[in-house]
C-alpha cells in the first residue's frame, strides 16, 4: 500500500510487460543458434535429418568408379598373361592374325586411311572436348578429360615396351609384343572423352557413336595385321580403367545440373548390353568350332584361321560395347545434380 497525499492509499500492482514482448522473447529465444557440437565441420551443420545418408549415397558411385578402374586395369593384365604368356593364347591369336589375309586387299584400302589419320584425329579430339567442357564452364573437366587421354596412351606405350614381353611359344614368326594397341587406345580415349564431356542428355547417342568408333578402329588394326585380337581388348579396357578413375573424382563443377536422359540411358545401355551378348555368342561359337587347340597341328585348315578371326572381331565388339556400356552408367551415376541443385 502507498499511501496518498490526501489520507487515502491506493495498492501498486506489478506492471504487465508490453504487448508483444513475450512473443518476440519467444522469438529471440527461437533464432537463437545452438552451438555445434565439437568438431562438427560448419558445411555440416545445417544438414537436414537424412543429410548424412544422402552423402554416404553419392560415395557409392565413387566407389564403384574406383572398383570398375581396378577391375578393368587387372583385365588388362589377364589379357597379356593369358594371350601372350601361354601356348594356347597365341596359338588361337595366330590363327586369327593368319585368317586377317582373307579380303585384306579389299579391307585394307578402306581402313588404312582411318588408321594413317588416327594420330591427327587423337589431337583434334582432345582439342574439340576440352573446348566442350571449356564452353559449359566444367573447369574441373578439362583437367579430367586431358589427364584420362594423356595417362591411357602413355600407360600403353610403357606397358607395351617395358613392361609386358613376349616368348614365342609356337614357332614361327617371332613377333615382339604388341599389347596393348596404340592405335585403339588413342581412338577409344577420345571416344571417352566425348562420353565425359557430353552434357547428359547427349551422353547416350555419345556413348553409343564411342562403342562403334572404338571397335572400328581396334577392327581396322585387325584387317591390316597390326595387331591381334587381345592388343585391341586390353587397349579398350586400359581406356575404361583410366576413364572409371576419373569419374572417381568427379568434382561438384562437374556434375550435371538437370536430371534429363533417363530413358535414353536405359535404352542405351541395353542396346550395348544386346551386341555385346551377340558378339559374345559369336566368340562361344568359334572357339567351339575350332575345338581344344592341343589337338591343333599346323599347317592349319583355311576355315579355321577364318573362324579365329571372326572370332577374334567379335571379341573387339563386345568389349568395346561392355566398356562404353559400363562407362556410361558410371559417368551418369557420378555426374547426377547435386541435391538442392
Amino acid at each position: 500500500m502507498v499511501p496518498y497525499r490526501g489520507g487515502m492509499s491506493i495498492e501498486r500492482r506489478p506492471s504487465a510487460p508490453p504487448a508483444g514482448a513475450a512473443n518476440g522473447a519467444r522469438a529471440l529465444e527461437s533464432t537463437t543458434a545452438v552451438p555445434a557440437p565439437a568438431g562438427t565441420s560448419p558445411a555440416r551443420r545445417d544438414l537436414p535429418a537424412g543429410g548424412a545418408a544422402r552423402i554416404a549415397a553419392g560415395a557409392l558411385p565413387r566407389l564403384a568408379a574406383a572398383a570398375t578402374a581396378l577391375v578393368a586395369a587387372a583385365s588388362v593384365w589377364a589379357a597379356w598373361r593369358y594371350f601372350v604368356g601361354t601356348r594356347t593364347g597365341q596359338l588361337y591369336e595366330h590363327l586369327a592374325l593368319a585368317g586377317s589375309t582373307r579380303g585384306k586387299g579389299t579391307l585394307w584400302g578402306i581402313v588404312k586411311p582411318w588408321l594413317d589419320v588416327i594420330p591427327w584425329v587423337g589431337v583434334i579430339g582432345l582439342l574439340v572436348a576440352v573446348a566442350v567442357a571449356l564452353a559449359r564452364r566444367r573447369w574441373a573437366l578439362v583437367l579430367q578429360v586431358t589427364v584420362m587421354v594423356l595417362g591411357a596412351n602413355a600407360t600403353a606405350q610403357f606397358l607395351k615396351y617395358v613392361v609386358f614381353d613376349r616368348v614365342n611359344m609356337i614357332g614361327g614368326w617371332n613377333y615382339h609384343n604388341t599389347l596393348p594397341s596404340g592405335h585403339t587406345t588413342l581412338a577409344a580415349s577420345i571416344a571417352a572423352a566425348f562420353v565425359l564431356v557430353a552434357p547428359r542428355r547427349l551422353r547416350p547417342l555419345v556413348a553409343i557413336l564411342g562403342a562403334a568408333y572404338a571397335a572400328a578402329m581396334g577392327i581396322s588394326t585387325l584387317i591390316g595385321q597390326w595387331h591381334r585380337p587381345s592388343d585391341v581388348g586390353a587397349a579398350i579396357a586400359l581406356v575404361l580403367a583410366w576413364s572409371a578413375a576419373v569419374c572417381a573424382v568427379t568434382t561438384r563443377s562437374g556434375r550435371d545440373r538437370d536430371w534429363g536422359g533417363r530413358w535414353w540411358t536405359s535404352a542405351a545401355v541395353a542396346l550395348l548390353g544386346i551386341v555385346a551378348a551377340v558378339a559374345l555368342l559369336s566368340v562361344w561359337a568359334a572357339v567351339e568350332r575350332v575345338g581344344p587347340t592341343t589337338a591343333l597341328r599346323a599347317p592349319f585348315a583355311r576355315s579355321t584361321e577364318i573362324t579365329c578371326y571372326v572370332g577374334g572381331a567379335a571379341a573387339v565388339v563386345a568389349c568395346a560395347a561392355l566398356a562404353f556400356a559400363v562407362l556410361l552408367l558410371l559417368r551418369q551415376a557420378t555426374a547426377r545434380p547435386a541435391p538442392g541443385a
